[in-house]
């Protein structure tokens, strides 16, 4: 199984909206005690750990709007169908703190999320989208490049622990008992 977390790469990107994804993935990393290493090859950071079976957490170096390119590579390398693959990402679509997994679906307008169906040739693979808002006058990328307000930073550890537990539940107990406890929830 591999869990790519969305983001781009960065100091100044590190707590934007945006990277939402990286930070998931970050924190079931501490969870399970692995660290992330960087491997070029692959343009992207991992780290690996076993729950049941091998669980590959990727970060992609290529920024966003090209992270198919490094999802492309860790599949082909690993011998990983698209269907072993659950991508964690940021939707402007979704009020802040909802949480929506899907088996696979188009891209919604995410450019990550097209890269990787460009790269793969094909939308079969599983996701968490993960609510922040839609910007109400400034911007797309303005809005998504930049920082959590004042509010969504005091409910952001709880927002990241559900999403990480809806990680878990997938990993536990498979994606349609996940879907069924986390689709319908809000902070």
């Amino acid at each position: 199984m591999v869990i790519v977390g969305l983001g781009n790469i960065g100091s100044e990107y590190v707590n934007t909206r945006h990277n939402i994804g990286f930070m998931v993935i970050e924190k079931l990393a501490e969870e399970n005690n692995v660290q992330f290493k960087t491997q070029m090859r692959f343009e992207c950071e991992y780290c690996e750990f076993i729950r049941k079976k091998k669980i590959m957490l990727v970060k992609p170096l290529t920024y966003m709007n090209n992270s198919g390119r490094a999802v492309r590579k860790i599949l082909d390398y690993y011998s990983f169908s698209p269907e072993n693959l659950i991508v964690v990402y940021d939707d402007i679509n979704l009020e802040f703190g909802v949480i929506r997994i899907r088996r696979d679906g188009g891209a919604g307008g995410h450019n990550g999320i097209k890269s990787i169906i460009e790269y793969l040739g094909t939308n079969k693979f599983a996701r968490i989208r993960l609510g922040i808002n839609s910007p109400k006058s400034e911007d797309l990328a303005n809005y998504v490049l930049s920082n959590f307000n004042k509010e969504e930073k005091k409910e952001l550890p709880f927002f990241l622990d559900a999403a990480t537990a809806a990680l878990n539940s997938i990993l536990d107990s498979g994606i349609d008992r996940a879907m069924n406890e986390y689709n319908k929830k809000h902070l």
